[in-house]
């Protein structure tokens, strides 16, 4: 198992009111599974993949990567597991514009000071068919290539664990069919866990499981 959750909940103040996202969540991730996290808007999908994430704090419950409660560490400690364990796909990219896609997908193999991070990233971009636009800026790439050196950046630290949030949100259909294919291929290739924040119908049934959220409970694929 690489993720477990239990009794998750999250919880805000709201105009005087306390408003609760999710309620008493509670499934486990096997290593190498795929795995689409499915609802309408305002279910708490987001919200939750932010919490498998350690990037947001739950109000109950726990969740475990690889082992380790991710809210008994400090910020610090959830950062450094994220670096060494994690990789991201936000439907936004989260490219940095000053640099290049080289240097964008470098950049967390320096981050960890790890060794060979231009050849790596190099390979890398190669394998999503960008290995003709390393030099390029993102605003001289378009939303599908930007999507992609994203895709590159989240797997060159071949993390045990990928996180992606609505991939193909940005993306005309063909552009986004082709960077589910790429991430499909990684996933296959390398065993990397896949879990997916999906509007999707089409791609969540390419997963090996789907969890449904419905007004913040887990309705079906615990």
């Amino acid at each position: 198992m690489i993720v477990g959750v239990d009794q998750l909940g999250k919880s805000i103040a709201h105009e005087g009111a306390v408003l609760t996202i999710l309620h008493d969540i509670s499934f486990a991730i096997k290593n190498g599974e795929s795995v689409a996290i499915v609802g309408a808007s305002g279910s708490g999908k987001s919200t939750l993949l932010g919490l498998l994430a350690g990037l947001d704090t739950p109000s109950s419950g726990s969740v475990t990567v690889n082992g380790v409660d991710l809210f008994a560490l400090d910020e610090d400690g959830r950062a450094a597991l994220r670096g060494r364990s994690m990789g991201f796909v936000f439907q936004s990219f989260q490219l940095l514009p000053m640099l290049t896609a080289l240097e964008n997908v470098m950049l967390p193999i320096e981050l960890l000071n790890g060794q060979d991070a231009r050849s790596r990233a190099q390979h890398i971009l190669e394998r999503v068919g960008l290995g003709e636009r390393t030099a390029h800026y993102p605003r001289q790439l378009s939303g599908g290539e930007q999507q992609r050196v994203a895709i590159a950046r989240a797997f060159v630290t071949e993390p045990a664990l990928l996180l992606a949030d609505e991939p193909t949100g940005n993306l005309d259909s063909a552009t986004g069919a082709n960077v589910i294919e790429l991430l499909f291929a990684l996933n296959r290739e390398r065993g990397t866990t896949l879990v997916l924040v999906t509007h999707d119908a089409a791609l969540a049934q390419r997963c090996g499981r789907i969890l449904h959220l419905d007004a913040g409970r887990l309705v079906e694929g615990a």
